[in-house]
């Protein structure tokens, strides 16, 4: 690793910095990134693509005095180490280690915490009219990626800039992806604009004239001639019609550009948005060589950016080759994603049935509607879309679906703890947002054979339904060749008991058993239950447990409030029941992130604590029956 980057501590360090040391400067970052990265894993690709553009913005502006926004933030690595951050960047998205994202807790220079698409124009519009009431004085810029254009909260921001505050930065960041390409209007747009012949000798000519001349005066006769051709060539520039005043597009690799660009947007008294072009994982050929850019990734070899095979399916791949079978037999089903082909496995079903799959970019609300009106024709729409990202949809999985009655199935991947993502990606909050809503049924299988037959399930009920499942690995079981249908609303009874009844839900059957293993040695009847449906619960199999044991353990990768423990309680108390329920599930507060089953250790979700709190339950019913004898 070279001198210069471990020179700096603060963007005060930068800022002494001339072009070519800055130019050496990225090239050092990029290097640190890619062996740094190899190890602890992470967003690879977009934070080599923003070098140039993060150093620009730290060379002009000055944080935290000036408020720097990053829309999902997962690009702000360099970010981090220009503040301070450098040294303990080895320890990004690691146990007690700097986060993955913006996080407003870790530093002054962090603003706005993020971690979903399409907040940072609002976040920064709410800023800027707060600056701007307190009478202050310092910038705001949000930095946003074309994909984030695609989700409708940036429009509705865009819709109210020109409108509340008068000095406002937009970076649009285009690299044309987003997690995979990024499809639909907006990016065919940015991609007219981009390669308008005419345009970009315009911009040939702009840039020689900043490098020869430099200066806020050469930047104003480029402004000037940019605005002249603008009304030539597109006399509705889609920015302007917001009322933003639109410059570019520019190099977002020319550091010089770059930061004589900003110099002079600083000065403007009016909104405006800068295009940059720029590219995913710039620097590391294997990024540039491959179709999925590194989005974000696991560790992997810094010389051939390969990753190490498990050789076990995921459950995403389980999922996309059961939809692949369904939809072979039957020409309704038809799958949609939220720009997330590869996390979701829909790339994987997408060369099978391209005309039947959609990607509707970073639209969730949009994707829910759009799979409602489909099924209204008498398709089978199934949406795979994260837990986490799901959430943002919650109206119109009310409003369209489940008042509609409309079958739309809901394939949730990332349900649980997602680890080193952190809390903006942990998808701990569905159980509740989802049970509460008539006609939803809710599933979660305890394996990916289970899946596969949940799936096939769900693709036969008349309404909506929902499947929630983890991610990464499954529990290695031997699928069968094809899919069957499960009871519907019927829990399966893998161990049958008397003392207590442990209900393990999906892949915490794993827990459960070792829990009913463990009472067994103690000597007492433990049932091991796999609820497979949170909703409609199976109460048949409830009540009739009630006669026999002393206590329930439900185990979940969920919050416990609202989560399948309280459904559970819920149940019971309706029947009249006085037996007690040990819950074993996430606390009421937003878990950090880290290793899963160091979280798991800390926060009590373990065979070890479920022992501990149902042990005095048994013990207690013991010494009541050893009185009544």
């Amino acid at each position: 690793m070279g001198t210069l980057l471990q020179s700096i501590q603060s963007p005060a360090d930068l800022k002494r910095l001339n072009f070519a040391q800055m130019t050496d400067l990225a090239e050092e970052i990029r290097e640190f990134l890619i062996q740094t990265l190899s190890k602890t894993g992470g967003h690879l690709g977009p934070n080599l693509g923003v070098v140039e553009l993060t150093l620009a913005l730290h060379t002009v502006f000055n944080t935290p005095e000036d408020k720097l926004v990053f829309d999902v933030s997962h690009q702000a690595y360099i970010h981090k180490m220009m503040t301070g951050r450098f040294d303990r960047l080895s320890t990004i998205r690691q146990p007690g280690g700097l986060s993955g994202f913006m996080l407003r807790t870790e530093s002054p220079h962090d603003c706005y915490g993020a971690g979903h698409a399409g907040t940072a124009l609002s976040a920064a519009l709410g800023m800027a009219v707060a600056r701007d009431l307190a009478g202050g004085k310092e910038h705001v810029i949000a930095v946003a990626g074309d994909g984030a254009f695609t989700n409708g909260i940036s429009f509705e921001a865009l819709n109210n800039i020109a409108e509340q505050t008068k000095r406002l930065i937009v970076v649009l960041n285009d690299n044309e992806w987003s997690i995979d390409r990024n499809v639909g209007a907006i990016a065919k747009y940015f991609h007219k604009i981009v390669t308008n012949e005419h345009y970009n000798k315009l911009h040939d000519s702009a840039r020689r004239i900043v490098e020869k001349l430099g200066g806020k005066t050469a930047v104003e006769v480029v402004r000037r001639a940019e605005e002249a051709a603008k009304s030539m060539l597109w006399p509705s520039i889609l920015f302007e019609e917001f009322g933003l005043q639109y410059f570019g597009p520019i190099d977002g690799h020319n550091l010089p550009l770059l930061v004589e660009t900003f110099k002079f947007l600083k000065a403007e008294n009016r909104p405006v948005l800068l295009h940059v072009l720029t590219q995913k994982g710039r620097g590391f050929q294997p990024a540039l060589d491959g179709q999925k850019k590194f989005h974000g990734l696991g560790p992997y070899n810094p010389d051939t950016g390969m990753t190490e095979p498990t050789g076990q399916a995921t459950y995403a791949e389980v999922f996309a080759t059961t939809l692949v079978q369904l939809a072979n037999k039957d020409e309704r089903v038809v799958a949609v994603t939220a720009a997330m082909p590869n996390g979701t496995g829909l790339d994987l079903f997408r060369p099978y049935h391209p005309t039947r799959y959609f990607d509707v970019g970073i639209a969730e609300e949009h994707a829910v509607i759009f799979a409602a009106g489909m099924a209204t024709r008498g398709l089978r729409p199934v949406c795979a879309i994260y837990s986490t990202f799901l959430q943002r949809a919650f109206d119109p999985i009310v409003h369209d679906v489940c008042l509609q009655k409309l079958p739309v199935l809901f394939c949730m991947d990332r349900a649980g703890l997602s680890g080193d993502d952190g809390p903006t990606h942990h998808g701990l909050f569905d159980i509740s947002y989802l049970r509460g809503i008539p006609e939803m049924v809710l599933m979660a299988p305890k394996d990916e054979d289970e899946l596969a037959d949940m799936m096939k399930t769900a693709l036969e009920l008349p309404g909506p339904c929902a499947i929630r499942y983890p991610r990464g690995i499954g529990a290695g079981v031997v699928r069968k060749a094809e899919p069957q249908a499960i009871p519907f609303g019927k829990a399966e009874v893998l161990q049958d008991g008397s003392d207590v009844a442990i209900l393990g839900l999906g892949p915490m059957v794993k827990m459960a058993r070792e829990l009913g293993a463990r009472l067994e040695r103690e000597g007492y009847s433990a049932a091991v239950i796999n609820p497979r449906f949170v909703k409609p619960l199976d109460r048949e199999m409830l009540e009739r447990y009630t006669k026999t044991v002393a206590a329930f353990v439900t185990f979940e990768d969920h919050v416990k409030m609202g989560g399948f423990g309280s459904a559970v309680i819920e149940a019971l108390q309706e029947m009249g029941s006085p037996v007690p329920v040990v819950r074993i599930g996430w606390p009421d507060r937003f878990i950090e992130h880290g290793k899963v089953d160091a979280l798991r250790a800390k926060y009590g979700l373990s065979v070890d604590e479920a022992q501990a709190q149902v042990l005095p339950l048994l013990l207690r019913r013991e010494r009541r029956t050893l009185v009544a004898g």
